[in-house]
């Protein structure tokens, strides 16, 4: 439930429109939702505008089912991160509208139809390998009405490419760069747009990449204005800020 939907429901109940009994069972469930191994933050959505996403590493199948089941009584998009192929199918078998995107790792249940934005996110990759996280970031941006232009494959080892795809970059509101071994792109982007940049560190890399380290710390250390960084593939936590800023 968001706050238009909250005070939708308070109007109708004082225009008698909805019983006291009925509203209270719609609200019943606020603040959250305990389920013994989780709480489900059903409060969430009026508080912060977005509702509680599902992380799903490291619970069991089980687990991301119940949590599904429950959260499909709500009128709230369902998004579900770090999902397996073993998840989506235990949700599919309680939801047919559910839908896996394999390479980020998401699980979707579209409920609730937000208007898409007229301003787009650009979600732009140094690498193929980055694809991972950069469709974790897109699904994150898109179930929340956010139009994405995906911009894939223009690292600095060809940098080329990147010119050739300005244009659509300078376009976006917002721009969120993806790059592992060194991380170079996030900074290269920074100094040619004028945009505010959302870098994204990738474990993707030779042994001293680190598993995202080197990427980290270039990124952070970029000496490009208005480069922001998240944790290493981290596509969720860049989506989500992304969302924010272009609907700002």
């Amino acid at each position: 439930m968001d706050s238009e939907s909250l005070k939708q429901l308070l109007q109708n109940i004082k225009d008698g429109n909805v019983s006291v009994e009925e509203g209270a069972e719609k609200l019943q469930d606020l603040p959250y939702k305990d389920l013994g191994f989780a709480k489900i933050d059903n409060h969430r959505e009026i508080r912060v505008g977005y509702p509680e996403v599902i992380y799903c590493a490291g619970k069991t199948v089980e687990q991301v089912k119940e949590i599904v089941q429950f959260m499909l009584t709500k009128d709230n998009n369902i998004l579900g991160t770090r999902a397996t192929k073993e998840m989506y199918d235990a949700v599919k078998t309680i939801c047919s509208k559910a839908e896996y995107n394999e390479m980020g790792r998401t699980i979707i249940v579209k409920k609730k139809k937000y208007p898409v934005t007229d301003s787009y996110i650009a979600i732009v990759t140094a690498g193929t390998s980055d694809l991972f996280v950069a469709e974790e970031a897109a699904v994150t941006a898109e179930i929340f009405g956010n139009r994405v232009e995906r911009i894939t494959d223009v690292g600095v080892a060809g940098i080329h490419r990147l010119f050739d795809k300005l244009e659509i970059i300078r376009k976006a509101k917002v721009i969120v760069v993806i790059a592992g071994m060194e991380g170079a792109l996030a900074s290269v982007v920074g100094g040619l747009v004028d945009k505010p940049i959302i870098a994204v560190p990738t474990s993707v890399g030779y042994g001293a990449n680190f598993g995202g380290l080197a990427a980290l710390l270039s990124m952070l250390n970029s000496c490009a204005s208005g480069v922001s960084v998240v944790n290493i593939d981290n596509g969720f936590g860049a989506g989500y800020l992304a969302s924010m800023i272009n609907k700002i």
